[in-house]
């Protein structure tokens, strides 16, 4: 689950870079702050970059064994294909000599960069453009699954509305699950709704599980089988736009074929995740995500349900958030355990271990997990595995789970994301880009769930009433 953090900056000397040598142009440094309103944006520039490359190498989990000039060569390459893909390439645009001194390095890199750029038109759009690019291409060079950078305007004020205890307030299309996940290396068309929000334009419009998305304001849902984040973000609403969403559909259980256009909008919306029990006294648990304090009102749902025999939680779609809510709700299976361990780049590590102040429910337990259970939920899914808690039902977990990443504030507005450790199993096992695989293989279809049918959750029911 993707978390904005809202950060404050303080300085930053070249001595804070391990930089030897002559001095570089100063880079404010990038530092972690309570969340809280977002500052403006400000144009990306030289010294943005700069800041990241300082961020990168301080903040960063890997940062200590990281090569720096693949940092800038990799900036370097995204800043002159994006000139060409501008048609503003330079014959001057070629990446200075580096000697291995960050400080020269950096410093090199800077003015190159900022000699070119000074050669381009004066138009805001295309200087930001190309900019941000670098940018992305130097964090990209980390093939890190929790390292993004984050610049994005501020969306419309919410529409005033009356809202009633427990209930959200969101804005979109209400499309709130999919399947395969997005960019997943494993994933298999068809692209198929697994979970609309009620009250929202695509509940309103009758779609619902198991509709299948062939394409996406004309153009397909996937590419080579994969969900780029860019479609996603059109089928979730873009609130800066408010640009409807034509989709071309198919329901698989009446072989409907049709076109919808979804307005995004302000809808009141559900909870991240319901509870209810089942027949044969089995408690059912659906929670989307890892929300802070989230473990109480699970522990009080299934109180309230009384006397129950087992636990099923859903954690399908579950892309992970908090990991202290996930470590609580392990908690409330064993105590005096390891649940995992954070480790830095040079391999020590130090156990995460059980909060063994919250009580043991003494439950039977089954989770349910696919593709879409990422982060927290792979680290929550691992536990339960390794430690013998319960038994994992569905499709392997999404194995995004490289370490849990802080937020810091770069001096245009923009957020920097990195892991500031990396993240193993209780068994030490490395779960990121792997996942965890589940006892028993029921995924879901877009047939089953179009029809009804949730072979996941027949199999959950079918463990705990044989225990």
């Amino acid at each position: 689950m993707s978390l904005r953090l809202l950060l404050t900056a303080s300085a930053l000397t070249a001595s804070a870079l391990g930089c030897t040598g002559s001095a570089a142009a100063v880079a404010e440094p990038c530092a972690p702050a309570p969340m809280g309103q977002a500052p403006p944006l400000k144009p990306t520039t030289a010294s943005t970059l700069e800041q990241a490359f300082a961020c990168i190498l301080t903040k960063y989990a890997g940062g200590p064994t990281l090569n720096h000039q693949v940092l800038l060569s990799a900036a370097f390459a995204g800043f002159t294909q994006e000139l060409q893909r501008r048609g503003k390439d330079q014959p001057d645009a070629t990446m200075p000599a580096l000697t291995g001194d960050r400080t020269r390095d950096l410093t090199a890199f800077s003015t190159v960069y900022q000699r070119i750029m000074d050669k381009l038109p004066t138009d805001p759009e295309l200087r930001q453009t190309v900019a941000g690019a670098t940018m992305q291409a130097m964090v990209a060079v980390l093939h890190d699954n929790h390292a993004a950078w984050i610049r994005e305007a501020p969306g419309p004020p919410p529409e005033k509305m009356k809202v009633k205890p427990g209930q959200i307030i969101e804005y979109g299309t209400g499309i709130a699950g999919y399947s395969p996940a997005e960019d997943d290396p494993a994933g298999r068309p068809p692209l198929f709704i697994t979970m609309v929000r009620s009250g929202s334009p695509a509940a309103r419009l009758g779609l619902r599980p198991g509709d299948v998305i062939r394409t996406v304001n004309g153009a397909p849902a996937l590419v080579d089988g994969r969900l780029s984040r860019r479609t996603v973000e059109v089928l979730l609403g873009d609130p800066t736009t408010k640009a409807p969403v034509r989709l071309a559909l198919h329901r698989p259980a009446t072989n409907r074929d049709w076109k919808v256009t979804i307005k995004p909008t302000t809808y009141r919306g559900s909870p991240l995740g319901f509870s209810q029990r089942l027949k044969g006294d089995i408690a059912y648990v659906k929670l989307a995500g890892f929300l802070p304090g989230g473990e109480k009102k699970v522990f009080a749902d299934i109180a309230k349900m009384g006397k129950v025999r087992g636990l099923i939680l859903d954690l399908r779609g579950n892309g992970g958030g908090f990991p202290g809510t996930a470590n609580k709700l392990v908690s409330a299976f064993a105590h005096g355990k390891i649940i995992g361990y954070l480790c830095d780049a040079k391999g020590a590590c130090e156990p995460k271990r059980t909060d063994d102040a919250v009580p043991l429910l003494n439950l039977p337990l089954v989770v349910l997990t696919d593709r879409g259970c990422a982060s927290a939920c792979d680290a929550f899914s691992a536990a339960v595995k390794d430690l013998g808690l319960g038994k994992l039902v569905g499709a392997r977990t999404a194995g995004i789970v490289s370490g849990p990443a802080g937020g810091f504030l770069l001096n245009d507005g923009s957020i920097l994301e990195l892991p500031i450790q990396y993240g193993l199993g209780p068994n030490k096992e490395i779960i990121n880009t792997i996942g965890v695989a589940p006892d028993h293989f029921a995924p879901l279809t877009a047939e089953d769930l179009s029809r009804g049918h949730d072979p996941g959750l027949t199999k959950a029911r079918e463990i705990i009433g044989g225990i």
